[in-house]
């Protein structure tokens, strides 16, 4: 089977690839007629409820507990920490008006929740008693993004999950920023996403935190995609907000927070970029909505005898998610439609299958047939299952590790920001740093530190000022 030829071939250009799979398999509708915001239709949403899942079955493990705040956060509760509110103000989508009704107070669509929940945490916390609290809600968030905007990756409207959590002191606190490693970690290698954690500079780190630690992946056009990251407030939010608790000793503290989160939209923008081929969707047995299609191919006067056999082979195959192509449309045209979809295992049984009593196979992800006997079938269906898991993950890390190289010079940074991640020595994370970084602002942006940290530099000079390299940091281009 010939290249679809709507689509474009992706190593020539990802970037209209991209627009056209979503289109083309149905992902996303973005003739909206509002800039930024896009409808995701029915098979992306069946893709994105089961990350969902993935992803809260690690936190509720860990003992957070799910929660839903108002869309509205009024203007006050974002005047309360200065830096978190100059960091958002540019992004806000604000509510002045209800009818014909200017209201008294403006409210904003929230671009973040950390104002809306630690408003009411100083009525939920009051004693040692009452911490750990770890909260998190599944929602969509609202940012005025005035870079261009692209489906799933850059929108002004996005889903994602944010777990904000209280403690009695800093180390549990710290601790928690390193589950939050882990969660990543797990929920990507099941995914099959490879990604480096850094941890950002001082001038890139969240507004109102001490530090942050970001995970970043590389996309085919070789761009930075900033996935979860997790942040350390320590009491810069409990002060303003004034969420304190009284100890075992009966003294009144302020207590430590964390705030972590998920980027679901840009998860789901990340399997579309990386697993997918010329064809279409590649989707691991877990995520795809259909698992199994069965494409009966009829022949004249055996119709009822070839849908009988359909019949029986879904049974065999019932704890998968199984669905039989009855539609009146050519085998050709369903083959194309499932395959674009990212369906892992097509069944096509026809005469021949049906008189040798067995079934042809298609591997979505190496788009091979083999041909099955049925006492066979569910053993290869569990090996085919594994594989493909297997496969995308090699696929992928094969090519993370070719976007990631080296230079020690400006001239050779230039070279190689189209290639993914550069290692650059630099002079430092401060505002030493933040200088260095914004001469290379049209070139590249600085990612961070990796974590775990790496050994400094020894006899290397800042590319950008020349002076003494204290840190490694990863530079690259960035959506």
């Amino acid at each position: 089977m010939e290249k679809p030829r709507e689509l474009n071939a992706k190593k020539e250009d990802f970037s209209k690839w991209y627009l056209q799979i979503l289109e083309k398999a149905e992902l996303v509708e973005d003739r909206y007629n509002v800039k930024g915001f896009n409808i995701l239709r029915p098979w992306l949403m069946e893709i994105t409820d089961k990350i969902y899942g993935i992803w809260e079955k690690e936190l509720k493990n860990k003992g957070h507990k799910k929660v839903l705040f108002p869309t509205i956060i009024p203007e006050e509760n974002f005047e309360v920490e200065k830096e978190h509110v100059e960091g958002f103000a540019p992004e806000v989508f604000w509510i002045d008006r209800a009818g014909n009704k200017k209201l008294e107070r403006k409210l904003a669509l929230r671009p973040t929740s950390e104002t809306s929940f630690y408003s009411i945490y100083p009525f939920w916390i009051r004693s040692y008693l009452d911490l750990p609290l770890k909260l998190y809600q599944s929602c969509s968030v609202f940012r005025y993004e005035t870079k261009a905007t692209k489906p799933l990756i850059r929108t002004r409207e996005f889903l994602w999950i944010e777990a904000h959590n209280a403690f009695a002191t800093e180390k549990e606190a710290l601790n928690q920023v390193k589950e939050d490693m882990e969660i990543t970690k797990k929920v990507y290698h099941k995914l099959g996403i490879p990604f480096l954690f850094f941890k950002r500079p001082e001038w890139d780190k969240f507004k109102g935190s001490v530090f942050t630690f970001a995970a970043d992946t590389i996309l085919p056009d070789r761009k930075r995609l900033q996935l979860p990251s997790t942040h350390y407030l320590g009491q810069n939010f409990s002060k303003p907000f004034n969420i304190k608790f009284v100890d075992e000793n009966e003294k009144e503290n302020f207590v430590y927070q964390t705030c972590y989160g998920p980027p679901i939209s840009r998860t789901v923008a990340t399997i579309i970029s990386l697993h997918s081929d010329d064809f279409g969707l590649i989707l691991p047995f877990f995520l795809s909505p259909i698992q199994i299609i069965i494409i009966p191919i009829l022949k004249k006067g055996k119709e009822n005898e070839i849908l009988k056999y359909c019949e029986e082979v879904k049974k065999i195959l019932q704890d998968y998610r199984v669905e039989i192509d009855k539609r009146d449309k050519s085998a050709g045209s369903k083959f194309y439609e499932w395959e674009l979809k990212g369906v892992p295992a097509r069944i096509e049984i026809g005469e021949r299958e049906l008189e040798k009593k067995e079934i042809c196979l298609f591997k979505r992800d190496k788009r091979e047939k083999v041909f099955i006997k049925m006492e066979e079938l569910i053993e290869k269906i569990k090996e085919l299952e594994k594989e493909i898991e297997e496969n995308l993950k090699e696929r992928a890390n094969k090519f993370f590790e070719k976007a990631i190289s080296e230079a020690d010079t400006k001239e050779e940074l230039e070279r190689k920001t189209n290639f993914g991640f550069v290692k650059i020595p630099f002079c430092s994370r401060d505002a030493e740093g933040e200088r260095c970084a914004a001469e290379l602002k049209d070139i590249c942006e600085i990612a961070g530190t990796l974590y775990p940290e790496e050994e400094k530099p020894k006899n290397k000079k800042c590319v950008v000022c020349g002076k003494e390299a204290k840190v490694y940091v990863y530079a690259c281009k960035s959506y």
